[in-house]
């Protein structure tokens, strides 16, 4: 097996040292765990400044250490839980439609929606379920009338952080809603201002009145909880949710503009770089295969969701999704069917 050269996995230390640190050590323990040959850590050491002498020692104790042997053999059942993915990934890929693309149909009756799409773990865009949603068609100006002067909270300055996801609580801030619609207007395409569903529980009250252009489908959802009735987000072109995987089964319901998806079968997983919690720094609408060469191997869906569309997004799917135009969209997670999926989960982080 290769070296593991500089990457998400196991990305070197802030050069350039002479005597080890844990980093350094970590770096090894790593490599040497996924298989990689001791001898060829050795130039990357000597090329850090490192003496060769004390770079062969740190490798051969590393090598020697029970520890590492422990290391590998929890490496060894992850190899092999990856290639149990990913002949189930190959097996469902002969079964699926399309060749690939996601599939559509129209006005999906509960039972082949359950059957044919939430319980198989494959996605679907749907239309026609939002015929009657008096919301559709909705315009950002007149958004900007009917909530003038309220106070809600939503992301800025998000340009500045390339974490802006995962550390979204740090671009929270508070404005009037039609200060907010403005700014969208004036940015033009940007991803620097966004309301998500991060900010729906500090804008509950300020824009209940959303709901009343909203109808829970009751074909597929449970309406019945005010509390838990679906998430929304309004933003300008060029707003992007990176690649990430969620916790639940997911719908997204298109109401104004149009988003670019782009979707990851969850059965890839060892392929995606999961870095941290469910985030992955791969962008699947410009892979940098020099960076992910592992992402050579993965099939990567996209869609363009118009207004009145629902895309079905199965729990533990990968996707990134990009604004087209000025966006209002509701996420709905509140399904007649199971969605405890976060009770299982842990507290997963990679390193």
């Amino acid at each position: 097996m290769k070296t593991i050269m500089p990457s998400p996995d196991a990305s070197l230390p802030e050069p350039v040292h002479d005597v080890f640190n844990d980093d350094w050590r970590a770096w090894i323990g790593q490599n040497l765990a996924l298989g990689a040959s001791p001898g060829g850590l050795l130039p990357t050491l000597v090329a850090n400044n490192f003496h060769p002498g004390e770079a062969q020692r740190e490798i051969d104790k590393a090598n020697r250490s029970p520890y590492l042997q422990a290391a590998r053999h929890l490496a060894s059942r992850v190899a092999k839980r990856d290639w149990t993915l990913e002949v189930q990934h190959k097996t469902r890929e002969m079964r699926a439609r399309g060749n690939g693309i996601i599939e559509r149909r129209h006005k999906l009756d509960r039972a082949t929606f359950l059957n044919d799409y939430y319980s198989a773990n494959r996605p679907v865009v749907i239309s026609g379920m939002m015929d009657d949603w008096p919301a559709l068609g909705w315009t950002d100006e007149q958004l900007a009338r009917a909530f003038a002067g309220r106070a809600v909270e939503v992301q800025v300055n998000r340009n500045a952080n390339p974490h802006y996801e995962a550390q979204a609580d740090r671009h929270v801030t508070r404005m009037a809603f039609d200060a907010f619609m403005a700014r969208v207007q004036e940015q033009g395409e940007s991803n620097d201002i966004y309301m998500t569903a991060k900010n729906g529980g500090a804008n509950a009250s300020a824009l209940h009145e959303l709901w009343d252009g909203i109808v829970q489908i009751p074909e597929y959802l449970d309406g019945t909880n005010p509390a838990n009735r679906g998430f929304f987000w309004i933003g300008p072109p060029g707003t992007i949710t990176p690649t990430h995987h969620d916790l639940t089964n997911n719908f997204m319901a298109q109401i104004t503009g149009r988003k670019r998806v782009h979707l990851v079968d969850g059965l890839q997983v060892a392929n995606l770089y999961n870095h941290l919690h469910v985030y992955s720094e791969v962008d699947l609408e410009n892979v940098d295969y020099d960076r992910f060469p592992r992402m050579r191997n993965v099939d990567i869906l996209c869609h363009d969701l118009a207004p009145g569309e629902l895309l079905f997004i199965p729990v533990g799917w990968w996707h990134r999704v990009r604004a087209l135009d000025f966006s209002m969209t509701v996420t709905f997670t509140n399904f007649l069917f199971d969605n405890d999926f976060c009770s299982t989960y842990g507290t997963y982080q990679a390193v």
